[in-house]
């Protein structure tokens, strides 16, 4: 069984591809969570992330910072 974790944020940066002397493709990124609270107060947790094979490609076309 694989855990699965459903996050919406904002990336912080570009998702930046790398390939591994095999040729596996490795996407690592950060996005911003924003908390939610009673309070007017916003804070947001920063989450690096890594994603491997096919979703690191894809992520690579498809994701980017909205400047």
């Amino acid at each position: 069984m694989i855990n699965n974790v459903v996050l919406v944020g904002r990336l912080t940066r570009d998702p930046e591809l790398r390939k591994t002397q095999s040729g596996t493709s490795v996407l690592s990124f950060s996005i911003a969570v924003n908390r939610r609270f009673q309070s007017q107060e916003q804070t947001a947790d920063f989450i690096n992330c890594v994603a491997w094979n096919q979703t690191a490609d894809f992520l690579s076309r498809y994701a980017t910072k909205v400047h």
